[in-house]
């Protein structure tokens, strides 16, 4: 007979537990741990394999077709995907609450039912009359899409398991959902693991495209302690700041393309809105001849999107001066401040330090790094950087400028926006050819009337800027140390006096 034990699993990493403890000691969180029942079988006789059946092995030489798509007619999101569904796959999207995952998923089987494709979309967490009441926001409620509301696993899978069946397939979402063979809440890793197994074996044996909708933790990671991730094909991150109107769809992970591609949207009224070149939308409210911005030109995969970066630098009145970032990685300022002072002589430690990547876009690549040097100095010494000028460019812990991948993607795309100069390292030198770039910052050449100053060490980025202004304003608050230092020392001896 089946034994019944009690365990105790911890939600946010799954490590498992005979007993209860208020601290996790796998990834040290508080009162994640809740308790599960789990069933037993007794091991087969005898101990060895039985009723299996012997696998063909085959080489790794051979001819594979192209597995084929089912475009969603949302280009930004067949960008992502890698070309559009693939049938039989699973993808999951996570997100923050309100991010815009719901309205993204109507959106695009709004644009598949238009296709001919018959799509399900079945909600856990809101009504049938919500969803029809955002599908009327939206302007949808003409699209030929099967909606429901359940939560039961049991119902949705008797639902789905026909030759006939839908196409496509949308859970929202897989944290609502609740086999009733477990013991355990919806929501827990059992629960959430059990359902989502069920859910994939079924799109695997009948074929069709099966969406599914994670919630994400206070860290920002999708619930379930990534056991969810190991199991679908595709895992998209659905990001953007509430202030922003710009979304962004991250590929982290895809076994039918790419994981370094995004989409752009635009929130509004009435729903999401495709970018086709979010360049200039990133730079429409740039302002030109202000100290403290500067272009940087990156890349997402293989679209090169330009973007603004602000920097801050100013007078601590604090012990401790504050280094506070947004949308870039706070080691690599603090890595770029420090190389600014160790190899360029500039002292900006004592400063307070604000970091801004205007937009609401996350920076991940180190080709920011000249951009935020730039921005720094030039809201240290108060030049502005000129506003047709776009940077981009590694830095190096010893000051020197390495190159970065598809520069000249890059600087198509400034040329493209009317840019005319471009700071960018030295061009990598051709195996067996001759040396195309010395390294040395008064390079300069012309690449589609954009032109491209090679800037070989942090020092030549230094130089075109008054550092004079810099140690002027330096010494100027020395003075008024000094000078507020002679001002207490005569109060006291007044005092003295006084006495």
């Amino acid at each position: 007979m089946a034994k019944s034990t009690t365990q105790y699993i911890c939600q946010s990493c799954g490590a498992v537990y005979a007993k209860w403890a208020g601290r996790c000691e796998g990834c040290g969180e508080w009162n994640t741990l809740t308790e599960e029942s789990r069933t037993e079988t007794p091991k087969a006789l005898g101990g060895g394999p039985r009723g299996g059946r012997k696998i063909e092995l085959v080489g790794l030489a051979g001819q594979s077709a192209a597995p084929p798509r089912m475009p969603t007619g949302i280009s930004e999101l067949d960008r992502v995907t890698g070309g559009g569904l693939v049938p039989g796959s699973a993808l999951l999207v996570g997100g923050d609450p309100g991010i815009g995952k719901s309205t993204l998923l109507t959106q695009a089987a709004a644009a598949l039912a238009g296709t001919g494709v018959s799509v399900a979309y079945i909600s856990g967490e809101e009504a049938v009359a919500q969803v029809r009441l955002r599908a009327a926001r939206l302007g949808l409620t003409d699209a030929n899409v099967g909606l429901a509301s359940a939560t039961n696993l049991r119902d949705i899978a008797a639902t789905l398991d026909d030759p006939n069946g839908p196409k496509v397939v949308i859970i929202d979402s897989i944290q609502t959902m609740y086999l009733d063979s477990l013991d355990s809440a919806p929501g827990s890793l059992s629960q959430v693991r059990a359902c989502s197994h069920e859910l994939i074996r079924l799109a695997k044996t009948r074929g069709f495209a099966l969406f599914l909708v994670g919630h994400v933790t206070k860290e920002g990671s999708i619930a379930g302690p990534r056991v969810m991730e190991h199991m679908v094909d595709t895992v998209l991150y659905f990001e953007g700041e509430r202030g922003h109107q710009f979304r962004i769809l991250r590929a982290v992970k895809n076994r039918f393309g790419a994981t370094d591609e995004i989409g752009v949207f635009e929130m509004t009224d009435g729903g999401l809105v495709e970018v086709a070149n979010p360049s200039a939308l990133f730079l429409a409210e740039r302002r030109g001849n202000v100290s403290g911005s500067c272009v940087f030109a990156g890349m997402e995969g293989t679209r090169p999107v330009l973007v603004e970066i602000q920097a801050l630098v100013a007078t601590s009145g604090a012990g401790s001066p504050r280094r506070a970032v947004v949308g870039w990685d706070s080691g690599r300022l603090a890595m770029v401040l420090a190389v600014l002072e160790a190899r360029c002589g500039l002292a900006l430690a004592g400063n307070d330090v604000y970091l801004n990547v205007a937009g609401g876009l996350r920076i991940a690549e180190p080709a920011a790094d000249l951009a935020v040097a730039a921005a720094l100095m030039s809201s240290a010494t108060g030049t502005p950087v000129p506003a047709d000028v776009a940077v981009f460019g590694e830095i190096g812990l010893s000051g020197e400028v390495r190159p970065v991948s598809q520069a000249d993607v890059r600087l198509k795309e400034a040329a493209k926006l009317g840019f005319a100069e471009a700071l960018a390292p030295p061009r990598r030198k051709p195996r067996g050819g001759k040396a195309g770039a010395t390294g040395k910052g008064d390079q300069s050449k012309t690449t589609e009337a954009l032109r491209v100053r090679e800037v070989g060490h942090l020092q030549d980025l230094v130089a075109l800027f008054p550092v004079d202004a810099l140690a002027q304003k330096a010494g100027e608050k020395a003075d008024s140390g000094t000078k507020g230092s002679k001002d207490r020392a005569e109060a006291a001896g007044r005092q003295r006096d006084d006495g």
